[in-house]
């Protein structure tokens, strides 16, 4: 989440005239994130986030975004629906961009969990993988290895170098691997594709919302999977792996989706590429971020720890999946 674009506040309280959620109160910009620009509204009935798409979304995949917000929350999943304005629309457009107002829901986003906050993490991506399997609408991931590649492609070696000397051999030496070697034939259904600690919502060991599925698509499960591992089983920046916080989350996935044995095998080649998209597009973000958006850039040499991490570990970073 981030803000781009700035909305005065009559222009504000003219978009939130058209649902019927009372009267603008207050309107305060969300900085967290990359992609998009982000409001907390508050009106006299409540609480909301409001989205305005801003980067690498194409308006044409709103209804896939929108409508599995929709069939995930009627499932019973810890997961925003949106709030459709009076016309039935799910998003309205200002000035050639998409808007949209979704549920706000309780709860705290936390940089170190527990165990028991991993595994109740680890249970609620599975359940999502399970209530979006009668899901119809599908997307193609627009972040694939292909896409990564192309990334890199439009950031020049010095400016990579700007970000760190090592990173443009680091990505040399292992990008060609793994776009060569990516699995195509593992199980396949909806994923979230971003699950972070600032896209989970806890109460507790109780998680109350997973948010921000604007990368969500079909690919395979696992790879959420590891993507959710790289994000949550280091210990801040550095390579502080945490064998607890990652037996956690992968319990707390298998207590609710069993992994075959062809996942299992391929977690390690899964969490590196894992790195490896962070790597691609916090790079880019890095060097293409306007000077004054009122966003934080995000270092991608976090990631590349993360994936020198799994290249030295294999599945000894999944040991309890073997077992």
């Amino acid at each position: 989440m981030a803000v781009y674009t700035h909305l005065g506040a009559g222009e504000l309280a003219e978009l939130i005239s058209h649902y019927d959620v009372g009267q603008l109160v207050s309107a305060k910009g969300i900085a967290e994130g990359i992609s998009n620009s982000n409001w907390l509204i508050e009106t006299d009935r409540g609480r909301y986030i409001l989205t305005m798409y801003e980067r690498r979304i194409d308006i044409a995949e709103l209804p896939f975004f929108l409508s599995l917000l929709d069939h995930l929350a009627a499932k019973g999943c810890p997961v925003p629906a949106t709030i459709h304005d009076r016309e039935g629309n799910a998003y309205r457009m200002i000035d050639g961009k998409a808007v949209a107002l979704i549920e706000f829901l309780p709860g705290v986003s936390v940089d170190a969990p527990t165990a028991s906050q991993a595994y109740a993490v680890g249970q609620a991506l599975a359940a999502i993988h399970r209530a979006s399997e009668d899901f119809t609408m599908t997307r193609e991931n627009d972040l694939r290895p292909s896409n990564w590649k192309d990334l890199l492609e439009q950031c020049t070696a010095d400016d990579m170098s700007a970000i760190d000397p090592d990173l443009p051999d680091i990505i040399a030496a292992h990008l060609p691997s793994l776009m060569s070697s990516w699995p195509t034939e593992l199980p396949r259904g909806t994923i979230h594709a971003d699950l972070f600690p600032d896209n989970v919502l806890l109460l507790d060991d109780k998680v109350s919302g997973l948010i921000d599925f604007y990368f969500s698509c079909s690919d395979f499960l696992a790879y959420d999977l590891a993507v959710t591992h790289v994000a949550w089983s280091f210990v801040g920046s550095d390579t502080g792996f945490s064998a607890e916080i990652s037996e956690a989350i992968l319990g707390g996935y298998q207590s609710v989706r069993q992994l075959s044995a062809d996942e299992i095998a391929a977690m390690p080649l899964l969490a590196k590429g894992a790195a490896m998209r962070f790597i691609a597009t916090r790079t880019f973000d890095w060097i293409d971020t306007p000077a004054d958006a009122l966003v934080t850039r995000k270092d991608p040499m976090d990631f590349v720890k993360r994936l020198q991490f799994y290249d030295e570990s294999g599945l000894t970073a999944f040991a309890p999946l073997s077992q």
